[in-house]
């Protein structure tokens, strides 16, 4: 398969077609699971989805060190290039990590004004402008509706979209009316789409349950297969 029929046959499609176009430039989205539920595989995916149509992505981590991430990425375009036959793999390979660039901010997820200093800096210094910034690690819990508001106006400045990892972590899953997780009812006003991990008997499936102005709680037909750890068709 040829580079672009893969991106047009992306399950990620569907995601941006039950989304209205996607999150859209200026605009937050969120992956929320609990721990080891396969937030970061998704957002990773995800990443590997603008890499593979030339965009430039910036992974911030809030982990100690970055090994593991390259690792992911690693991982993930193997595993898309092998299950599609992705034709000059290692050429492609070669190309997208060009488009890539994981920042690092240690065990400081409150750091928010600093990280989007750094990248404002690096833009401007190197020309690597993000049209997606996926941030992993940092805590909702102890953190502030300032710091996301921030990051939404950050994204307006740049264009891009930025894509968040929530991890839960109440025990029952405290949920609202519409199924949104409550730690996320601070967050709303700023948020665009939430998406809930949700385990399964065989996979985890992947629930709608903010679409911009709606909340739909909707199954999008989409799993992230726990084997290869890809977001595939329910088919």
């Amino acid at each position: 398969m040829v580079k672009q029929e893969l991106i047009e046959k992306s399950p990620l499609r569907i995601l941006e077609k039950s989304t209205h176009g996607g999150v859209g430039a200026g605009n937050i989205g969120i992956i929320a699971a609990r721990k080891g539920v396969g937030k970061t595989a998704c957002l990773v995916h995800i990443a590997t989805d603008k890499l593979l149509q030339t965009r430039h992505v910036i992974h911030v981590s809030f982990s100690g060190k970055t090994d593991h991430i390259v690792s992911w990425y690693e991982d993930i375009f193997t595993e898309i290039s092998k299950r599609k036959n992705l034709e000059h793999a290692m050429d492609v390979h070669d190309e997208l990590v060009k488009y890539r660039l994981i920042m690092n901010f240690g065990s400081h997820p409150s750091a928010i004004d600093y990280v989007i200093e750094r990248i404002r800096s690096m833009a401007g210094l190197s020309g690597f402008t993000p049209d997606c910034i996926i941030v992993d690690g940092y805590d909702f819990y102890s953190g502030s509706a300032s710091d996301i508001a921030a990051m939404k106006r950050f994204a307006g400045e740049l264009g891009c979209e930025i894509w968040f990892s929530v991890s839960l972590t109440e025990d029952p899953l405290s949920l609202d009316k519409n199924g949104l997780p409550t730690i996320l009812s601070a967050y709303l006003s700023t948020v665009d789409v939430v998406i809930l991990l949700s385990t399964g008997e065989r996979s985890v499936e992947l629930k709608l349950v903010k679409d911009h102005d709606i909340m739909p709680v909707q199954n999008l037909n989409l799993r992230l297969d726990t084997k290869i750890l890809l977001i595939t068709d329910e088919d």
